[in-house]
């Protein structure tokens, strides 16, 4: 049994993802919003895409810059990546879970209100 082990985490490490990445999950910004920020972004700098997303007046943006300051975190100090050097490769705006909610109406009916969710995830890769 321990060599099938030792062979499955050597299988895992040689499949895991070598570029820098970051993730944020159940952020309550709409995905269907969040994708018009994150179209913005995809492909540039990253030096460009922070410049970008600080001026940019949406509820993903700060949530967004945060995100792809972790991934630049992680490729300067775990994988010795130069920071000049660094892109956003992929990033996504994927929906997460639906909080439903119900809003009084007339005559005792309610109508229910969908707050939605996002999962953000960013990759970056070197020039």
């Amino acid at each position: 049994m321990a060599t099938n082990t030792r062979t499955k985490g050597q299988r895992h490490d040689e499949t895991r993802e070598k570029r820098p990445h970051a993730h944020a999950r159940h952020i309550r910004v709409s995905s269907r919003k969040a994708k018009l920020v994150v179209d913005l972004v995809r492909g540039k700098d990253v030096s460009e895409a922070l410049a970008i997303l600080s001026f940019t007046p949406n509820a993903a943006a700060p949530v967004l810059h945060k995100l792809i300051s972790s991934a630049q975190a992680n490729a300067v100090n775990n994988l010795e990546m130069d920071p000049g050097s660094l892109y956003v490769a992929e990033i996504y705006a994927n929906p997460g879970p639906t909080l439903k909610r119900f809003r009084p109406r007339a005559r005792g009916s309610a109508s229910t209100i969908l707050k939605r969710t996002s999962h953000f995830s960013v990759v970056l890769d070197q020039r």
